[in-house]
């Protein structure tokens, strides 16, 4: 009752530009074949984190490990099967860094900055036109070009998308250029309908996850062109904006402008860790709670901000019928190590049922510029500015010698992950952001 088959958009009042959408295939697993002189589309290796551990997680495979062996990026060790010509390699962040920044100096020989943006480490959107008249290419003639300098100067491969808009090229992107010869898909408004109406899961459109999907099956939608000829006004009435976004989404719209830079409303710092084993010790999982709260203080110094709302995140193992929980709690204005350590103790100790723990996380938002020390009525003045010169030259210490150089005890106990993680980038082999 609620479908329309007459909506509201008319494609000649959107904006039409030339976007590509460049997708690095199998980043993390191609930087590993081409560093070992193999071809990335015919080896058949794996970037696992943790690989000594069975419950090593899957960052990225080949795509002959993705074919053969059926290994997805959330695989984990114990679940890979032997294969005689399959090579594990450990994660190394620095060098996929280093790699993308080189990918993205390509792009930059043929467009300015703004018309660059960074969407992933393996992704970024590309908005050729204003550059189409001073290099008499097409769109396309980008693409392979673009196709070509990557090839000839790291040995990857890349997809690309081409599109009227952001949104346009990534669709094409994921649901035609991996299938296509050339790796290149174009997709405009006037193809929408023998396109984008055609991908045949919902959760294959962008912006659809598992839980939405579920919410539009429950109002009678199934596809994209279900969607897409859904009544817009109820959708944005029962939904909100994201129901109204999505309608227009399946007809192709997308207003967003590349070079506007997006700014929240709201900062936060946090972190989060993924453990390599299932945490049955309440006091092993404490140590690494402790752990990650001290990282998230130190960042907070570092970036000279105060929080007075703390979160704390707490993933049960899969075997585990609960999920888990998230909580937060309003604090005074702090930076200091010691208290946003003790209201993440408070919280677990508040929530925790005694389950199996997989996952841990500690987010601080509600941030201020840290311009002076907030005085505490429970705590004496020279405590509370000797606690804060405590924290400031341990923060100094391990910027000059390196996180490992001094450590509480408990991070030598077992179950402890902060030595271990002190030389990683985002997690995995390569700095410890705030730490080092």
């Amino acid at each position: 009752m609620s479908f329309n088959s007459e909506q509201y958009f008319d494609y000649r009042e959107e904006p039409r530009d030339n976007y590509l959408c460049i997708d690095m295939k199998s980043f993390y697993a191609s930087v590993e074949c081409v560093d070992r002189g193999l071809n990335p589309l015919k080896a058949i290796l794996v970037v696992m984190s943790g690989g000594d551990s069975p419950g090593g997680l899957a960052l990225a495979a080949s795509p002959q490990a993705k074919k053969q062996l059926g290994i997805s990026n959330v695989t984990r060790r114990f679940e890979i099967p032997n294969h005689p010509e399959l090579i594990f390699a450990e994660p190394r962040m620095n060098l996929y860094i280093k790699k993308n920044m080189h990918i993205n100096d390509i792009f930059k020989r043929y467009v300015a900055d703004e018309d660059i943006l960074v969407y992933s480490i393996d992704e970024t959107f590309v908005r050729v036109s204003a550059s189409q008249k001073l290099f008499n290419m097409t769109p396309y003639e980008f693409a392979v070009q673009f196709q070509r300098d990557i090839y000839h100067e790291t040995g990857l491969f890349c997809t690309v998308g081409i599109g009227d808009n952001m949104l346009l090229s990534k669709l094409a992107l994921d649901n035609e250029a991996k299938h296509n010869h050339d790796m290149i898909a174009t997709w405009r408004y006037e193809d929408v309908p023998e396109t984008v109406w055609k991908i045949k899961n919902l959760t294959d459109f962008w912006g659809i996850n598992t839980r939405t999907e579920k919410r539009l099956n429950n109002k009678g939608i199934y596809s994209v062109y279900d969607l897409a000829h859904y009544d817009f006004f109820y959708l944005k009435e029962s939904m909100g904006i994201i129901g109204a976004q999505l309608v227009a989404h399946a007809w192709g719209i997308d207003r967003t402008d590349i070079s506007e830079q997006y700014r929240p409303k709201s900062k936060s710092i946090g972190n989060s860790q993924v453990l390599m084993k299932d945490y049955t010790n309440v006091n092993e999982t404490k140590i690494v709670l402790r752990e990650i709260a001290e990282q998230v203080a130190t960042r907070l110094r570092k970036k000279g901000y105060k929080t007075s709302c703390i979160q704390v995140g707490v993933g049960y193992s899969r075997s585990e019928v609960d999920r888990g929980f998230s909580r937060q709690m309003s604090v005074s204005e702090t930076d200091s190590s010691n208290e946003i350590v003790n209201y993440s103790m408070e919280i677990f100790d508040k929530f925790y049922n005694g389950s199996v723990v997989r996952n841990l996380s500690v987010n601080c938002s509600k941030l201020t510029d840290a311009t002076s020390i907030q005085l505490n009525l429970f705590e004496e003045p020279t405590e509370t500015i000797n606690n804060n010169l405590l924290d400031n030259s341990v923060d100094m210490i391990r910027r000059k010698f390196g996180f490992d150089s001094i450590v509480h005890a408990s991070s030598l106990m077992e179950g402890a992950t902060a030595i271990a993680r002190s030389n990683l980038v985002g997690g995995h082999a390569g700095g410890m952001d705030g730490l080092t």
